[in-house]
């Protein structure tokens, strides 16, 4: 076993729980067509994954164009240790994900000479 055959086995497996996942998620909520989107997202194994998974359901899989599809996970452990430095912190219990916020919409209030919000957009 080589180490390009362990990395690849291993992504396979990953990614064919993603679809299982995904597929049971269109399933529940009735829905034929799936977006993979963030670093995920420009993975060409993973949409032709996705692709085959959704059309066997009669669906469609889609992605953004690899501008932007990019990491995430850094930038919000990044601006969470910023936000801990400030001494801002939120309860669990009062911890929210709110998947649709607009960037300019949201509070900037824990960092040095911010506005009350970020600038609106254009």
């Amino acid at each position: 076993c080589t180490v390009e055959d362990l990395c690849f086995s291993l992504q396979e497996t990953v990614f064919a729980m993603l679809v299982e996942t995904t597929e049971r998620a269109m399933a529940h909520c009735g829905n034929g067509e799936v977006l993979a989107v963030g670093g995920v997202g420009c993975n060409r194994r993973l949409h032709e994954m996705l692709s085959t998974m959704a059309a066997a359901r009669g669906g469609k899989a889609y992605t953004t164009d690899d501008r932007y599809c990019i990491d995430n996970g850094a930038m919000i452990a990044y601006t969470g240790l910023l936000m801990h430095r400030h001494g801002h912190a939120t309860p669990l219990a009062e911890a929210t994900c709110t998947q649709r916020f607009r960037t300019d919409d949201v509070l900037v209030n824990w960092r040095d000479g911010a506005a009350a919000a970020v600038a609106p957009a254009p």
